[in-house]
């Protein structure tokens, strides 16, 4: 297969991913205002609530089998890597840049954690669908495309139940960034300002109040419906009776796909709007942002090729080229959208986490073409 067509089929996937977001970009602007704050807070609830259970665990029980658990082992393993590798870069521009204290726990989150969930969901089946992937049928690579993706994201979730510095946060860690990128961000924080108190700005408790759910049970809920797809699975009985056209159950396993259809673009969409904030600026070092943009894309790809490659010559990572390919892509997306609500949490460093966000996510666009094109012709 030509450079061409694979550049192609890099390429169409994300200038997808950007018409959407442009698109939830202007619902979000002012003078629209269908997207607004609120809106994306409560269509944020549906899909993390919802439609990504939904789809994470449809995916997981129609893919994951035990077999496939073990051989895929991996992947949490790549994911921490890209953690202490990103953390590593992160306090390298801290010692260069000399970063304000109360932006460092920014910095080092920006460069830390990546968007493991929304990126990947989006671009992973639109490359699948394209005539010029080498991955195979577009629906078998869709399958299991989501398979791993989701197996991406349960194994953020699984952090959730990681002891933390403070009990609050127990209820809205779902994701791994929440365990390590809140509280780098929160002792950055408590450093600078003697304002944040028990973790928590004073004058954000009201907001954080509002934020957070009266107990952990949505969460737990969450977790607990993407452990369901596991255990449909990997136990063969269970999973004759949902999974398959003759399976009796089947109607519960075509509902929940019905559900999951909604996630990809109501993510799209938010993402889109959350972006807006970045449009009015702040002041903040353009070294900075250069430094989070030469990390996220060019020094963690790099970094994620000399592993990955280096994993499948030793036998660590199976032969399958579709697998090879999102753990090569776990190393090269922009920062989590999810640090931008940290932020807000405690009231600091907003505007400064919009307009880094809003520079990856631009950037984004050209950084994901370009390696998802090399990563292609390098598993092909």
């Amino acid at each position: 297969m030509g450079l061409q067509d694979l550049f192609i089929a890099a390429s169409v996937p994300v200038l997808k991913v950007l018409l959407v977001t442009a698109v939830g970009s202007f619902l979000a602007t002012d003078r629209i205002d269908i997207l607004g704050e609120d809106a994306r807070k409560h269509l944020n609830n549906v899909v993390y609530f919802v439609f990504n259970p939904a789809l994470v665990c449809t995916n997981l029980s129609r893919t994951i089998t035990f077999k496939s658990v073990v051989s895929l082992w991996f992947m949490p393993l790549n994911i921490l890597l890209t953690v202490v590798i990103g953390s590593a870069l992160g306090r390298a521009i801290i010692q260069i840049t000399k970063t304000p204290s109360h932006l460092r726990g920014l910095i080092l989150g920006c460069c830390a954690a990546g968007n493991l969930g929304t990126m990947l969901l989006i671009i992973v089946p639109a490359i699948c669908q394209e005539k010029g992937s080498p991955f195979g049928a577009p629906d078998v690579c869709r399958t299991y495309g989501l398979a791993y993706t989701s197996l991406s994201m349960a194994v953020c979730s699984s952090f959730k139940f990681l002891q933390v510095a403070h009990s609050t946060v127990k209820k809205i860690g779902a994701i791994c960034l929440w365990s390590y990128v809140y509280n780098i961000i929160r002792i950055s924080l408590s450093e600078s300002t003697a304002e944040v108190e028990n973790g928590f700005g004073t004058t954000s408790q009201g907001y954080i109040a509002k934020l957070l759910p009266e107990n952990s049970t949505p969460e737990e809920f969450v977790g607990n419906v993407k452990i369901v797809g596991f255990v449909i699975g990997v136990i063969p009985q269970i999973r004759r009776t949902l999974i398959g056209e003759n399976a009796p159950l089947r109607v519960i396993q075509d509902s929940a796909t019905l559900l999951s259809d909604g996630a990809i673009p109501s993510l799209t969409l938010i993402m889109g709007g959350n972006l807006m904030k970045g449009i009015h600026g702040s002041e903040i070092q353009v070294s900075l942002i250069a430094g989070i943009i030469v990390v996220r894309y060019i020094v963690l790809p790099l970094s994620g090729i000399v592993i990955v490659k280096g994993a499948v010559h030793f036998g660590l990572v199976h032969s399958d080229p579709l697998y090879q390919f999102i753990l090569l892509l776990q190393f090269a997306v922009p920062p989590a959208l999810n640090i931008g609500t940290i932020t807000q949490l405690f009231g600091a460093g907003e505007s400064e986490c919009s307009i880094i966000l809003l520079w990856s996510y631009a950037l984004a666009s050209v950084s994901l073409t370009l390696w998802s094109t090399f990563f292609m012709w390098l598993v092909s």
